[in-house]
């Protein structure tokens, strides 16, 4: 099993293992994260009140100025690759600066993308 990388973030490393792995409608990456990171990190739940590793990447988005700007319709959308992760301490679980709360009366990307 991969191993968030040093200074990585809850998000950006569920986000990166999704991309790898792909979603099996658990908590497979986020429980990892907190047994390597985090062990007493009792809150996360309350926190991240979600069913699915997706759901968790899904409450979030990358900051406005991490995305990029389609120029034929003006909307913002993801890169192709996520940027470097703006980093945490070592048993922090919030996410890095890179990502903002997704707002409920933002349009959701599509099932294949991520937020």
């Amino acid at each position: 099993m991969r191993d968030p990388q040093e200074g990585e973030c809850l998000v950006c490393f569920v986000h990166r293992m999704l991309d790898d792995h792909g979603c099996d409608a658990t908590l497979l990456w986020t429980d990892h994260f907190r047994e390597v990171r985090s062990p007493t990190a009792t809150g996360l739940e309350k926190r991240y009140p979600v069913a699915c590793d997706c759901r968790l990447v899904a409450t979030r988005r990358l900051v406005r100025e991490l995305m990029l700007r389609d120029l034929h319709t003006d909307e913002l959308e993801m890169p192709p690759r996520l940027p470097t992760c703006a980093g945490v301490r070592r048993t922090n679980t919030r996410p890095c600066a890179n990502w903002e709360r997704q707002s409920p009366t933002q349009k959701p990307l599509p099932p294949n993308q991520s937020p």
